[in-house]
């Protein structure tokens, strides 16, 4: 290598823009295709609990309250989740999406990867049975 011909490209580097990104400030588009986290719409859900069966990864699973009431939650572990969409094909309601905008899951703790999705006081009832726990009967003897 010459160089009269490495100080060219020296020169020519001052000039250029740099390639990378500029990520947290501005967000790149994402493909139409993209899977991203999973939203779910308590409204449409029956509980039938397709969705949490056909779930390769077990990554989703409904939590029933009270069928005749149509209480459920739906918990999603997204660390668990393989973004296959099998969820989405399986439910017959159209409850489950997985957008293409909600793609920026990085956390520093373990419990920003679990999602409730229910109506709210549903939510707070079960996270309330999750804290406290009822004590197992003791064996007589």
């Amino acid at each position: 290598m010459r160089l009269g011909s490495m100080f060219m490209d020296i020169v020519k580097s001052f000039f250029t823009p740099p390639v990378t990104q500029k990520y947290p400030f501005e967000k790149p588009k994402t493909a139409p295709r993209f899977r991203g986290r999973l939203h779910f719409d308590p409204a449409k859900c029956t509980g039938c609990n397709l969705c949490a069966k056909d779930c390769p990864a077990d990554a989703l699973e409904i939590v029933i309250l009270d069928r005749a009431a149509k209480r459920y939650v739906a918990r999603y572990n997204i660390d668990k989740c393989a973004y296959c969409g099998q969820c989405i094909q399986s439910c017959k309601f159209k409850c489950i999406t997985m957008p293409n905008d909600d793609w920026e899951l990085a956390a520093l703790s373990k419990e920003k990867f679990t999602a409730y999705y229910g109506k709210d006081d549903d939510v707070a009832n079960l996270m309330d049975k999750l804290a406290h726990p009822e004590p197992l009967p003791q064996p007589k003897g």
